[in-house]
């Protein structure tokens, strides 16, 4: 391959930057974008002037094969259409760079370009567009099957009327580029007309030597163009064809021959299926967090004999399998699992999450994490809209659980979370180094979790209790919730039955502060809290309840299961006097 940038006439650092980069070879590097079209023009008054016309051809041929002259109107595919001549007069009409094919299709008439990847290349590499419309006119290329967003991207067209209504760029993946230019047998090769205007500045003027003109390449070479002097500075115009990207792939990302940390010798997919292999590894739990955080996976937690499994999967393509959660942030999978069915990447992910086992022993396998923490706190709720039911009932009022509290008991126990994805959001991945804000989001998504419950129906029942309705009507569900428990309290205390809580006699303490439900208070404080700056008077507030706050050095993972807690056993403090007053009935 020719060292282009070498064999330019002008010196490389009088260049500009853009132009350096497109005589440069692109690398195999797998995370690269690589641009594959443009049509991208400075405004007139903008002092380099700067423009850019540039496709890409796929040449047939190995580094050592000759690189053909490319030649083509404007950086576009085809120019204008054709005249209507005789009937059948365009049956051989094949658009092509030079008579080579292209990876991105554009077509202009000096007024219209559009620009979409070509239909082999997409077909080829099996790839499914998004359009993104009104102002930004877009198509993106994803490969679903894995799923790998954004392989191609870039604008759809643009007008000209002196001036080009936008800038038109293209990029590829390097990967995906180098593995259709391999499968094709070809290279990349660029075809560019670039323009701009250099500053007149002393090294190359000294370069110059007196010329006002000088020739840059030779007619049917590699490169043709001058540099003039002009008024403003010297204007640089070359017409190049230039070899990019080498039929080589990019280094292939394999899950073979991996090291894990525990397993003595590199693992292969064939020594990972081994009947006899008993093997398992720990990964930390952030693995779920590339899942938990795209709508692309389902990563819904499963409870299967007792046990809380995390297995991420994509659209019936491939899934995780045997993820099974130990300790607070730990997940264990048998190898075998790890490997059956999955995609190198995939597998490379877990990999990067991997634990070594002195640091596996440091963990308490029975502390208890996120989704047990959350499935704690559903199963209060659960009891809470069945015995708040219940209690309607015996008052002569027909409210389902579902209506009260927006679970059903039915539904989680023959589909788990899989219809509620609110509780998925809250169990996603709690590690000890939170973040603040994501505490606090975290907390917003408690106090939400059970917001169904409605204000009319927690008044109705009150007054029906004793309570004035005028002196609840203005307070929303904490405070009318901490009337209830106020109310069951004594009723439990005094071993009465449902019959005994409809009442003509406004009862005693009913507005009393219950230190039962605290938690639910400090925990909607710091659903507020960071809209009105007072995150710190809401940490004191959860101090006060016990919680240690030199801990949050470490991050507010500790903050967060400390409110768990606490909002679990503040519904357990009214569903366990309610529950004994309605089994008195």
């Amino acid at each position: 391959m020719i060292d282009y940038l070498a064999a330019f006439p002008v010196p490389a650092h009088l260049l500009p930057e853009r132009l350096r980069l497109l005589l440069q070879p692109i690398g195999t590097d797998p995370a690269l974008r690589v641009e594959v079209s443009c049509f991208t023009e400075d405004a007139p008054s903008e002092p380099k002037r700067e423009a850019v016309f540039m496709l890409m051809a796929v040449v047939p041929g190995d580094s050592h094969s000759a690189v053909p002259i490319l030649s083509s109107e404007q950086g576009q595919v085809a120019y204008s259409t054709p005249i209507l001549r005789e009937k059948g007069s365009e049956r051989g009409f094949s658009p092509s760079v030079s008579g080579y094919d292209y990876i991105v299709a554009s077509w202009g008439d000096g007024s219209f370009y559009t620009y979409h990847l070509a239909e082999k290349v997409w077909m080829t590499l099996g790839l499914t567009p998004r359009c993104f419309g009104n102002e930004q006119q877009r198509l993106v290329y994803d490969d679903l099957g894995l799923p790998e967003f954004g392989v191609a991207e870039g604008e759809i067209s643009a007008q000209y009327y002196f001036t080009a209504s936008r800038q038109i760029q293209w990029f590829m993946s390097n990967e995906y580029l180098r593995k259709y230019l391999w499968l094709r047998g070809g290279r990349g090769v660029r075809q560019l007309y670039y323009k701009v205007m250099l500053q007149d500045v002393p090294e190359l003027r000294e370069w110059m030597n007196g010329r006002q003109f000088v020739e840059l390449g030779a007619s049917g070479g590699w490169l043709e163009g001058d540099i003039r002097e002009e008024r403003d500075g010297f204007l640089l115009q070359v017409w190049a064809t230039v070899e990019a990207i080498s039929c080589e792939l990019s280094p292939e990302q394999s899950a073979e021959g991996l090291h894990w940390p525990g397993i003595k010798n590199a693992v292969t997919r064939v020594s990972a299926n081994a009947i006899l292999n008993e093997d398992s590894i720990y990964l930390d739990d952030r693995f779920l967090e590339r899942y938990e955080q795209s709508s692309f996976y389902d990563s819904t937690p499963v409870n299967l004999y007792g046990f809380w499994h995390c297995s991420p999967s994509y659209l019936g393509q491939w899934a995780f399998s045997g993820c099974m959660r130990v300790g607070r942030n730990l997940i264990r999978v048998p190898l075998r699992e790890l490997y059956k069915g999955t995609p190198d990447r995939e597998i490379l992910h877990a990999h990067a999450h991997a634990l070594d086992p002195h640091i596996v022993a440091q963990h308490d396998m029975s502390e208890e994490h996120i989704v047990s923490k959350v499935d704690r706190l559903l199963a209060q709720l659960l009891a809470l809209g069945e015995s708040l039911s219940e209690l309607a009932g015996a008052l002569g009022i027909e409210r389902s659980a579902n209506d009260l509290i927006g679970f059903t008991r039915s539904v989680v126990k023959d589909d788990g979370w899989l219809h509620y994805p609110q509780l998925e959001k809250l169990a996603q991945v709690a590690p000890i180094a939170m973040t603040q804000q994501a505490f606090l989001a975290r907390c917003k998504s408690i106090h939400e979790l059970w917001q169904k419950l409605p204000n009319g129906f927690l008044k109705q029942i009150l007054q029906m209790a004793g309570v004035p309705r005028v002196k609840i009507s203005n307070r929303a569900s904490l405070r009318l919730l901490q009337t209830l428990l106020n109310i069951l309290q004594r009723l439990d205390n005094d071993e009465e039955a449902v019959d005994a809580f409809k009442s003509d006699q406004v009862p005693e303490h009913w507005d009393d502060r219950n230190s039962g439900l605290a938690m639910l208070f400090v925990a909607n404080d710091f659903r507020i809290a960071d809209a009105h700056d007072s995150v710190g008077e809401s940490l004191q507030r959860l101090q006060d309840q016990g919680f240690d706050i030199a801990s949050l050095h470490q991050g507010y993972g500790r903050a967060l299961d400390f409110v768990l807690d606490g909002v679990i056993n503040s519904f357990d403090a009214i569903n366990a006097p309610l529950k004994r007053i309605l089994s008195r009935a």
